[in-house]
């Protein structure tokens, strides 16, 4: 099914694998390696590297996908059949810097899945912060059927999004799992119709680009380290940063606005 993802390719920065364009306050990347499923080499790793160090000015949020039916295959293994073991750690360490960009960057960022996320795809829509499912959707880790192992940090990320068992479950023994069940256990946050995707994910992107930008870098930064610490750790880091916060001057403007009523309400869902 065509796709609005698809559409502007075009009008579109293209940066070797990458396209790149901008939407307003939001930045668009697209894996761009239709032919191979988007299956992701070291050049793309060094454009999405580049990519989210050097975020334009401007720019609040971003939104990750893949052109064509899938969002990425994984791991071009053609890359990897040369590496010795200490070619791999530095292999493993290029993709931990690229992702960390992403996941630990300046702006909030939404991976639109359809197709194949599968490995190396699977980690990297793990960097984002939010995911958009397609029922197209289907996600793996067959590095147990490669006689490989993750290694774009999806040890560290995945287990928080499904579980150890889960994903040890996947790399022993293939399993994969539908949009539908990985909506449920977590693996997305959001499941749409087919094709809707990409328009959902934009939304998203630009409503968090609304935020006040201080609130996106605290629940970036801090909310997953606050998680990750110890209890009492946490709670004075969770109150040091409510401090730094609720005393910006944007956010004192707009809790004057919710006040004399001219910012809207919270709402009961549909």
């Amino acid at each position: 099914m065509a796709n609005a993802q698809d559409d502007d390719r075009a009008e579109a920065d293209i940066r070797g694998p990458l396209t790149i364009e901008r939407r307003g306050a939001v930045l668009v990347v697209g894996l761009d390696r239709e032919a191979k499923r988007n299956a992701i080499n070291d050049e793309a790793i060094e454009a999405l590297d580049a990519c989210f160090s050097t975020i334009p000015p401007g720019v609040r949020a971003a939104v990750i996908h893949g052109h064509g039916p899938d969002f990425s295959a994984g791991l071009d293994l053609g890359e990897m059949t040369e590496l010795d073991v200490a070619a791999g750690v530095f292999h493993s360490r290029l993709w931990h810097r690229c992702f960390e960009k992403i996941e630990f960057g300046p702006v909030p960022v939404v991976a639109v899945l359809r197709g194949a996320v599968i490995g190396g795809g699977l980690e990297l829509a793990a960097a984002a912060h939010l995911r958009v499912s397609e029922p197209s959707a289907f996600y793996a880790l067959p590095e147990g059927q490669r006689g490989i192992f993750v290694g774009g940090g999806g040890s560290v990320r995945l287990p928080r999004l499904i579980g150890v068992a889960r994903m040890a479950d996947m790399m022993l023994t293939g399993r994969a799992y539908g949009a539908e069940e990985g909506e449920r256990l977590g693996l997305a946050q959001y499941l749409v119709g087919e094709g809707e995707g990409f328009d959902k994910g934009l939304a998203l992107a630009q409503a968090m680009a609304d935020n006040a930008p201080l609130t996106n870098f605290a629940v970036i930064q801090a909310l997953p380290r606050i998680a990750d610490s110890d209890p009492r750790v946490g709670y004075f880091m969770e109150s040091l940063v409510a401090a730094m916060a609720q005393g910006d001057h944007e956010a004192k403007a707009r809790m004057r606005a919710f006040l004399q009523k001219r910012a809207g309400k919270t709402k009961r869902p549909d």
